[in-house]
């Protein structure tokens, strides 16, 4: 069984470590285990009632009430909360508890269930996103394994992929082509299946090369295809140094316009010219379509 420190629980959960030690100071709320030479540590079972207690406070329970409550009482409410899909925070703590245990039957469900109440635009911008995200620090700072991160990404990538197949609306009057890829350090393919999905959701049509692209190739492919635009997306945290020299060998190639995607927009400075269109979020990329 995996031990815990108190930095990885911080990690995992969203609470301080400050935090969790007055929880356990004031109301004896999961003290810690130790090990012969007296280190600290939790184990898997501490972090599913820390995310419990989490996922109670979050939605209204006071931690004085939560501490006198036993742990069947905690269990039996947040499986109550399970079920209000339309609540971002209770998901993000279920998904994030799936994908440690690599629960794929919890997952999907969880999964199915937000699309099926809240849309997939809707699940992707205000659950998936800030889940990939976080699941993308944690798996930085080593609080989980590389393993937990393409567990995920996978299971996204999969549903994204049938959330696609089933779009059935006939091209618009007005179609335009996009080229969408990823250059070649760039391996998250999330934001970028997703932009397929509303392009081709909005009429448009796409010709999808997906992850590690050759700069070299899309000579290639564009005097082939002709696309109105390119289309790319940045989320890997080490790619943002190098964002703007990417860009600019991107631009170079192409004779059209680029849309840039992905939270690495947002958290680094972009080089705007008449050549490219940043788009900082899913409001941004649903304008933009809704523009052209």
């Amino acid at each position: 069984m995996r031990k815990y420190s108190i930095s990885d629980i911080e990690g995992l959960i969203g609470i301080k470590a400050h935090t969790i030690r007055a929880w356990e100071i004031r109301y004896n709320l999961v003290p810690p285990k130790r090990t012969p030479t007296n280190i600290r540590y939790y184990d898997e079972e501490d972090l599913k009632m820390l995310l419990n207690i989490v996922a109670l406070n979050e939605n209204g329970y006071k931690i004085s009430k939560i501490a006198q409550m036993s742990k069947k009482k905690i269990a039996d409410l947040v499986l109550q909360l399970k079920t209000d899909w339309g609540n971002e925070s209770v998901q993000l703590i279920n998904l994030s508890n799936a994908t440690i245990k690599f629960d794929e039957a919890a997952f999907s469900k969880i999964l199915s269930s937000c699309i099926s109440e809240l849309g997939l635009t809707k699940t992707m911008d205000q659950v998936l996103f800030p889940f990939m995200k976080k699941i993308g620090m944690l798996w930085q700072i080593g609080a989980i394994d590389p393993s937990h991160e393409h567990f995920a990404a996978n299971l996204i990538r999969d549903r994204l992929i049938v959330e696609i197949d089933g779009v059935d609306k006939p091209k618009a009057k007005k179609a335009k082509r996009f080229l969408l890829f990823l250059p070649e350090a760039e391996i998250h393919e999330t934001g970028l299946l997703f932009a397929r999905y509303l392009l081709k959701s909005c009429g448009h049509e796409t010709l999808y090369l997906g992850q590690g692209t050759p700069v070299t190739d899309l000579n290639k492919v564009i005097e082939s295809y002709k696309p109105d635009y390119g289309f790319v997306v940045f989320t890997s945290l080490n790619l943002g140094k190098d964002i703007n020299k990417i860009l600019g060998k991107v631009i170079e190639t192409l004779n059209v316009p680029l849309i840039v995607a992905g939270s690495l927009i947002s958290e680094f400075d972009i080089v705007v010219n008449d050549q490219l269109k940043p788009l900082k979020n899913v409001c941004d990329l649903v304008g933009f379509l809704e523009e052209i």
